[in-house]
């Protein structure tokens, strides 16, 4: 399956899912939201599909905004774009019922940098970078980023960030914690595919709950946080993975899992 904007590949039972405007760095665009909701939907349709990879073609991972856009250029609210079209997108990355792995092939840039962070694991490329572009032509962080980045490299390094639009470095991005891992440029799509097919033979429904956890845990108390584990560990207690996972290791063979 391909759309316009968004390549679609699917080997064994992990999806790459490819931002596919490379002579705009892949920007992002109102149909390359659509498109890509369109490949999210035909991977959570197949049973078959147990991990998602999503990358960019060409140079860059992803540019950010799309500047040149008509809609875009002739709204008067910016936030009704972002209401309508990219911050849907951003939660259902969050809570999609599959690992997503997402691999910086090449800079991202702005709302790109939260689209990358939306995913579950991410690894660059060592000759990507990652910007907080906003400031530069006078807007604020976007799709998550204000949320994203204290979170994970602390409130100082995301204020500088923000605040002064410069460039960081995949090896300074994994050295902070910001993204799982950099590796060579030629390894990237390889590495991904490894990391990808390794998490599609994991108790994948498990890993959905996990997702809900962490979600809701940025929000919550201790005391609502540990009730939530206990509802979700019942959850996940009554799946066949989990009853798989405790046979395997008690007759001391690898565990064989389904996502169910």
């Amino acid at each position: 399956m391909s759309a316009s904007t968004v390549d679609y590949q699917r080997d064994g039972n992990v999806v790459t899912l490819r931002l596919d405007r490379p002579a705009v760095m892949n920007s992002l665009c109102i149909a390359l939201h659509r498109d890509l909701n369109v490949a999210l939907d035909a991977a959570e349709r197949d049973p078959g599909v147990r991990c998602l990879v999503l990358t960019g073609t060409g140079r860059g991972f992803c540019a950010g905004q799309d500047l040149g856009e008509t809609e875009v250029l002739n709204s008067a609210d910016a936030g009704r774009v972002l209401e309508h079209y990219y911050n849907p997108l951003v939660m259902r990355l969050r809570q999609l019922p599959l690992p997503i792995v997402c691999a910086v092939n090449g800079t991202a840039a702005g709302a790109g940098v939260s689209l990358a962070l939306a995913c579950d694991l991410v690894l660059a490329a060592r000759s990507a970078q990652f910007i907080q572009a906003f400031v530069r032509i006078g807007l604020v962080p976007d799709l998550g980023g204000t949320w994203f980045l204290p979170r994970l490299i602390g409130e100082a390094r995301a204020r500088a960030l923000a605040i002064t639009g410069e460039a960081i470095t995949a090896e300074q991005a994994a050295d902070w914690g910001l993204i799982w891992r950099c590796v060579d440029d030629a390894e990237l799509a390889a590495a991904a595919h490894e990391q990808a097919t390794r998490l599609a033979a994991m108790p994948t429904r498990a890993i959905a709950l996990i997702k809900q956890a962490f979600m809701a845990g940025a929000t919550h108390d201790l005391a609502t946080q540990l009730a939530l584990e206990r509802q979700l560990q019942r959850e996940a207690g009554t799946t066949g993975d989990a009853h798989e996972g405790v046979a395997a290791f008690r007759e001391k063979r690898p565990p064989q899992f389904s996502g169910r």
